[in-house]
Formats: C-alpha cells, structure tokens, sequence
C-alpha cells in the first residue's frame, strides 16, 4: 500500500510514525504548504516525493491512497479531488465545516466506491474500544457521558505549539469527536440537541468557549464543555457514567471512577489510537470494505453539527 500523505505538521507526523509501525506499507509523497517541511519530512521517514501541489500527488502511478491532515478549511474539497482522482482517502476529523460540504463528499464516496474514512480517532483509542466491548457484550448500559475538552490557544498553534496558518474551530473540529463518539457508543441517534457559546473572539473570529447539550431517542444524554481559555489540564476527557460502573478515558488510557487503572493493553494489537485508525483505512481497502468511521457512518454527526450551528448563528 503506498500512501501520499498531505498536510507534515503536527498530526500528520503521528500519523506517519503510525504508518511505519504497519508492514506492507510505503509512504511515497508528502506534501506541505512549504517545500522545506515536505522536503524535511519525506527524507525523515524515507518518501522518494515531496511537493507543495496536491493535485501533483494525486497524479502519480505510485500513490494508490493519500491520508489528508490539511486545515480544515480544505477537507471536503481535498477528500473529493483525491475520490475523482482514483485514490482512496483517509480525512482526518473533521471531514468538512459544513453540513453541505460533508454530504457532497458522501455522495462522490458513492460514486466512485472507493474508500472514504474519517479520522474519528475516538472510535480507535483501546480506553473506548474497551467500553465499547462491554456495550456490545450487553455488561453496560450509558446512561450519560460528561465530556470535557480544554486548550489554551489564544493564538493559532498546533499541537505541538507551533504557529500555524489556518484557524481551529470548537464546533466543527473539537465537538465532533464528541457527537459522533456518543452516538457510537450508545447506537442511537442524537434527537434532542443544544448548544451556547462565549464571545467571539476578536482576531480569532469563534468562540473560545462553548457548551453542548445532547440527548438521544431514548433518553441518554450527553454534556460537552469546550474552552480554548483553559490553562491546563489540556486534552479530551470522557467520563462514562453507566447502569454498571463508570469510567473515564483519556485517549488511550482508562481508570474507573476511583481512578483505578484499567489494562487496555489487549483490546487491540497496539495501544495507539493513531496507529489503530490507520491499520483499519489499510484493511478496508486491501479488503474491499467500508472502513469503520466511513464517511457514510460519521454522516449522523455532522448532521448534528450543522443544526447546531444554526442554533448559535440566531444566538450572536
């Protein structure tokens, strides 16, 4: 499998240490708005290709699927230039700003029928992966999850704090890791949902704070805060409250609610949530089949986040 991966910064650095732990797979171009970073990057981790021009990898014979890590802006855009050009595409999360945009790229999916995965990293992470079993096992039941995600980033860095050159967005990035993990491990629809926001920052132009409300068609429900104005702890942190214990997760690992650690070391043939997400976009199209977090399967979530949106517009 020869992959084309575009977008060197921060995340696309985890993704290509993750690439390197798969066998069979050759990463053959990277690309970046800067040719010093693509050039840098491709001879760190051994790609022949590096270029600033996506449509240029697109066109060559030895990319056969290209995993994209660009700003948001260019997701849905980005996704079906590579569909329409015969290459299978892993977007990371979001997979567009829009609710337009993300349908327009699950129709081009279905035309083409080609592979098209999301980066919904969440559905990947073993501390998820674990609830997940025992959901499907019949063990728990949630009753709530009360999610936290806090950054401090007033100006535009990465995650590596590292400037960057486009602007992160609470709703259409950080809560849709949220929405679609919910209704993922609850395997309901979301039916009820709310949303208010801070002010808007003024060179920033969004809100650094917000806070969601959801509740599913059987009366599970969801609270989700986001703050860009948090300093520290930062990251995404879940807590699971369910009919038969409750438990927190921060990406890859898990505690109880005593936080008493859970070994999540044998979920999953690695304990990477990164790593994990790229084995299966590599299985799916060496097997033919709709990839977990396919675009098709992530649509619910950006449904959700398109009407929350409007809800905030009427609010300013």
């Amino acid at each position: 499998m020869r992959i084309a991966l575009a977008g060197a910064g921060a995340f696309g650095i985890k993704h290509l240490d993750a690439l390197s732990a798969i066998d069979g797979v050759t990463v053959t171009s990277v690309i970046s708005r800067r040719i010093e970073q693509a050039k840098e990057v491709a001879t760190k981790y051994g790609a022949p290709h590096a270029t600033t021009d996506l449509d240029e990898a697109l066109s060559r014979d030895d990319v056969d699927a290209v995993i994209l890590c660009t700003p948001t802006q260019l997701h849905a855009a980005q996704a079906i230039a590579a569909m329409r050009a015969g290459k299978h595409v892993q977007v990371e999360i979001p997979l567009a700003d829009s609710w337009a945009d993300a349908q327009q790229v699950e129709r081009v999916q279905k035309e083409t029928g080609l592979v098209c995965m999301v980066g919904h990293t969440r559905r990947f992470n073993p501390s998820h992966q674990w609830v997940r079993q025992r959901i499907l096992a019949g063990e728990l039941s949630i009753q709530q999850m009360d999610v936290q995600t806090y950054f401090f980033r007033r100006t535009n860095m990465n995650a590596l704090g590292q400037p960057r050159s486009w602007t992160d967005h609470l709703l259409w990035h950080h809560a849709a890791h949220t929405v679609d993990l919910f209704q993922y491990q609850t395997g309901e629809k979301v039916t009820v949902a709310n949303a208010i926001q801070g002010p808007i920052h003024p060179e920033l132009g969004i809100a650094m704070d917000m806070s969601i409300q959801l509740r599913t068609e059987h009366g599970k429900i969801c609270t989700l805060s986001l703050s860009f104005n948090n300093d520290g702890p930062l990251g995404t942190f879940f807590r699971y409250i369910c009919d038969n214990g409750t438990y927190i997760a921060r990406y890859d690992d898990l505690v109880n609610g005593r936080e008493e650690p859970i070994d999540v070391s044998k979920v999953a043939v690695s304990t990477n949530g990164i790593e994990l997400q790229d084995r299966e976009f590599i299985s799916a199209i060496q097997e033919g089949r709709e990839p977990n977090a396919s675009v098709s399967s992530v649509l619910a979530c950006y449904k959700v986040l398109g009407d929350l949106e409007q809800q905030l517009a009427t609010q300013q």
